[in-house]
């Protein structure tokens, strides 16, 4: 549920908003609105201004805002907030209005677009407007473009929405710590036609990366490269909603990169198109058929498709280490090794201790062990035939044909007609046939077959040397 908030009935806050106020013609700040959970919630259709299609942002909401004298106004506030990556782990970050990432801002071509952002970190911040054509002085660049905005002040950003297009938003004032935090949102400006490149099905979300060590709740800012949770909108899997579609629904999928590393985003079951980049839509005859698109850092991808196919269709990243949760890097392959005796042992000098991956990593699922308090295990989640061993960037597209329009509930695990899913053959197994040879030389010496053996043969001048 969104509740609102309004920060100018304080004092402080009542006298930043006086002397903005004029200079704006505002008769007050706009109310501060507050998501209380991370749920996806469905936005409502525009109650003012001009008509558009709303987007649905995954385990998150848009911005309301209000209009005053045909100028579309927000409210941001830069706060520390807590927010549930996944049902057992709630983690300390920097957002705006109570969530990280931030609320969607939703606007259309051509808009008047005012936001006021509220300052209530413990140092300065600004806004950078990613992507955006804007005036130089509204490009949220600290000590380049605009004096940083002080703690527990508020700075009014104002500009028209010139470009339609999916952006994102994000700090441009010591920015490696406060993204690393989790200070960042997702923008779409809407055609001026709502019925241009209309979806019937829009969602949005952003790609993530943390380090926070097990048992902590807080991330570890300085890190470079090896973190260990990766999320969509600050969820990771199993707390990442489902997509919840009809069958033949065109749907688009939007999605931003502001991690420090590419990512691969897979979809199982449907072939896309890239339609659109922060740089705006693709032209029609660029594009192409694919089921995985490398989004890199700073990038932007709008993903098309129609909903053919019924079923739960995973949606993941495909760099492997991306759908684990907490996992360490310094861990041993033990593969084949028996470790029987070896963990009680262990247990004597590190409590807690756990022998890992004699079979694969993937028996770490299905075993009950103790974890840190605020920790989630690397790889969990249940589906209808058992553990799906998965973690990190992972949720599922989930088709259905009698998926009302509109409607985001979720239909449950989906009911496979008889013989349509893999199943065990009991049958006798003949002998598979097997190579006798790992492969020829293929470019053998001339004069010698590629099956003679080679001959080793000392350097000139070291017959003598051992």
């Amino acid at each position: 549920m969104v509740s609102r908030r309004i920060f100018f009935k304080s004092a402080g806050a009542a006298a930043v908003a006086a002397g903005l106020v004029t200079r704006v013609g505002a008769a007050s700040l706009p109310e501060a609105h507050v998501a209380g959970n991370a749920a996806t919630v469905p936005p409502p259709l525009p109650p003012s201004g001009r008509p558009f299609h709303p987007v649905v942002t995954l385990n998150g909401w848009s911005l309301p805002w209000r209009m005053n004298k045909g100028v579309k106004e927000f409210h941001l506030v830069a706060e520390a907030v807590e927010r549930e990556i996944a049902p057992g782990m709630k983690v300390s970050l920097w957002g705006y209005n109570g969530q990280s990432p931030g609320p969607t801002i939703e606007v259309v071509e051509g808009d008047r677009v005012r936001i006021f952002v509220t300052n209530r970190l413990p140092e300065v911040t600004s806004v950078h407007w990613h992507g955006q054509r804007v005036p130089n002085g509204m490009d949220g660049v600290s000590g380049l473009t605009q004096p940083p905005i002080p703690v527990g002040k508020t700075f009014v950003y104002e500009f028209e929405a010139r470009r339609a297009g999916t952006f994102m938003y994000h700090p441009h004032a010591d920015e490696m710590v406060q993204m690393a935090m989790g200070m960042y949102g997702c923008w779409v400006t809407h055609p001026k036609d709502p019925n241009f490149m209309r979806a019937d099905r829009d969602f949005i979300f952003l790609l993530n990366s943390f380090d926070i060590e097990p048992g902590s709740a807080k991330p570890r800012v300085n890190t470079m490269l090896d973190f260990n949770l990766w999320g969509f909108n600050s969820r990771v899997f199993p707390g990442i909603d489902s997509l919840h579609v009809r069958q033949g629904d065109r749907v688009r999928l939007r999605v931003g990169n502001l991690t420090m590393t590419n990512h691969p985003i897979h979809m199982h079951g449907h072939e896309f198109v890239v339609t659109g980049t922060d740089g705006g839509w693709t032209p029609p005859a660029s594009r192409w058929p694919e089921v995985t698109v490398d989004i890199a850092v700073g990038q932007m991808r709008a993903l098309e498709f129609d909903a053919t196919e019924l079923g739960d269709w995973s949606l993941h990243c495909h760099k492997s280490h991306h759908t684990m949760n907490a996992m360490g890097h310094q861990v041993p392959t033990m593969l084949g090794v028996d470790q029987r005796g070896i963990a009680e042992k262990i247990n004597h000098l590190v409590p807690d201790y756990m022998a890992m991956g004699e079979k694969g990593m993937g028996e770490m699922a299905d075993m009950e062990m103790e974890l840190p308090a605020n920790t989630l295990p690397m790889m969990t989640g249940q589906g209808p035939f058992g553990s799906v061993q998965m973690g990190g960037m992972f949720t599922v597209l989930k088709v259905r044909k009698d998926q009302k329009p509109g409607d985001y509930s979720d239909p449950g695990w989906y009911q496979h007609p008889p013989g349509t899913v893999a199943w065990e053959w009991k049958g006798e197994l003949a002998e598979a046939a097997k190579s006798s040879s790992a492969g020829g030389q293929s470019m053998p010496a001339q004069g010698q077959s590629a099956s003679e053996s080679f001959k080793a043969h000392k350097p000139q001048g070291h017959e003598g040397h051992h």
